[in-house]
C-alpha cells in the first residue's frame, strides 16, 4: 500500500496516471464534468480529467482505499464525509484530506408536468415510505391514507440507492425530522439509538419506494413516463428538466434557487469534493484543476447556470482557501 512518504516510488513502481481521476456523487457529476471541460479548454497541455459517477458512498470508499495511481484523486460527495470514513482514509494511509464545499443543492421531490400534485412535509414523506412508521406496520397504499388532503392515488416514489449521498440526505433532512415529529421517537433516540435508526430511516421495500440506481436522469425519465409517480433527485436535475417536470412543495416551500440558498427549503444541503493532498505533486494538473473549481462556483459562474446554488460568501471563501492553500481535515473537525 502506498503511503504519503513513498508515493513517488509507489507511482513509479505501480504505473503512472497522467489524467486526474474523480469519482462519487451523481449529483455533483454534472458540475464536475463542466469544470473538467473548462479545465481542458484552458489547459490543453494536460489530459482531460476522468469523471465517474459511483455514488457518494462508493466514491469515498474508492478514495479512502489508499494512495497511488490505482486510486482516485478526488471524491465527490452530496453529503459530508463521515467520521468513520475519515478514519478509514487514515488507516489506509490517506492522511491528508482536503475538504472543499463547492456549493449547495436541494433534494427535490418532483412529478411530471401536469402530473400528480402533492403538498409534502417531512412527516408525510416519512409516513408514506418508512418501512415501520413510528414502529407500526406500514399500511398506507394511497397518498390519502397518509393525509386525507392528498390525492387518492397510489404511493410511488422513485429514489436513489443506499450508496447515494442523496439517500443519506433524504434520511437526515426529511425522514428523521418527520419521524421525530412524534415525541416518542425523539425519546427512543436517547434510549435505543439502533432501534431509532431502524424505525426512522429504513424505507419500505414493497414497491412504493423504488430504488432507481445512481443515475438521477433515470428517475427523471421514470416520472416523465408516469404522471402519478414522484421522483427524488438533486435540484440541478429539476432545473435542467424544468420544461418536463415540476418541483413539489415541502412545508409549502418550493425547491427553487433562492429557497435553497436561504435554507427556507427543508431539503437544502451542501455539496463537497475531497482531495488527496499527497496527489497534488504526483498528478499533473491537479492544482490548476482545483483552481478551476474556484473560478466556476460563484453566483454568476458557469455552474449556477446548470443548477448549482452558490454557497454563502463566507463558506465560499473558506472553500477557496482550502482549494488554494491546501488545508486538510483532522479528526477534531468531525467532533
Amino acid at each position: 500500500m502506498c503511503t504519503s512518504l513513498s508515493l513517488a516510488a509507489c507511482m513509479a513502481a505501480g504505473g503512472t496516471r497522467e489524467s486526474i481521476r474523480a469519482v462519487g456523487s451523481s449529483t455533483v457529476y454534472p458540475f464536475a464534468k463542466t469544470v473538467a471541460e473548462a479545465f481542458s479548454r484552458s489547459n490543453p497541455e494536460f489530459p482531460s480529467p476522468i469523471i465517474e459517477a459511483t455514488g457518494t458512498g462508493g466514491g469515498i470508499n474508492l478514495f479512502c482505499a489508499g494512495l497511488g495511481a490505482s486510486t482516485p484523486d478526488i471524491a465527490h460527495a452530496s453529503r459530508r464525509m463521515k467520521a468513520s470514513e475519515f478514519a478509514t482514509c487514515q488507516a489506509n494511509g490517506v492522511a491528508d484530506v482536503m475538504e472543499i464545499q463547492v456549493g449547495l443543492d436541494g433534494i427535490a421531490f418532483a412529478s411530471a408536468k401536469s402530473g400528480i400534485q402533492l403538498n409534502l412535509s417531512p412527516a408525510i414523506i416519512y409516513r408514506a415510505i418508512a418501512a415501520t412508521p413510528y414502529g407500526q406496520p406500514q399500511t398506507a397504499r394511497l397518498w390519502s391514507d397518509v393525509d386525507p388532503s392528498l390525492p387518492d392515488m397510489p404511493i410511488l416514489l422513485y429514489g436513489p440507492p443506499s450508496s447515494s449521498g442523496t439517500r443519506d440526505a433524504l434520511k437526515e433532512l426529511i425522514l428523521i425530522p418527520g419521524c421525530t415529529a412524534d415525541p416518542r421517537m425523539a425519546a427512543l433516540k436517547e434510549s435505543d439509538e439502533t432501534r431509532f435508526e431502524q424505525i426512522c430511516t429504513e424505507v419500505r421495500n414493497d414497491g412504493a419506494f423504488v430504488d432507481q440506481g445512481e443515475q438521477d436522469n433515470l428517475i427523471v425519465q421514470k416520472i416523465r413516463g408516469n404522471p402519478n409517480a414522484v421522483g427524488l433527485f438533486g435540484y440541478s436535475y429539476l432545473e435542467a428538466n424544468a420544461e418536463r417536470v415540476q418541483g413539489l412543495p415541502m412545508n409549502g416551500v418550493l425547491p427553487t434557487y433562492d429557497n435553497i440558498a436561504s435554507f427556507a427549503y427543508p431539503g437544502a444541503r451542501p455539496l463537497y469534493i475531497y482531495v488527496k493532498k499527497a496527489h497534488l505533486q504526483a498528478i499533473p494538473g491537479l492544482r490548476p484543476f482545483l483552481a478551476k473549481w474556484v473560478e466556476s462556483w460563484g453566483r454568476d459562474g458557469p455552474l449556477t447556470t446548470i443548477g448549482l446554488v452558490a454557497s454563502p460568501p463566507d463558506v465560499a471563501q473558506r472553500s477557496a482557501d482550502a482549494a488554494t492553500r491546501y488545508t486538510t481535515l483532522t479528526a477534531a473537525d468531525f467532533e
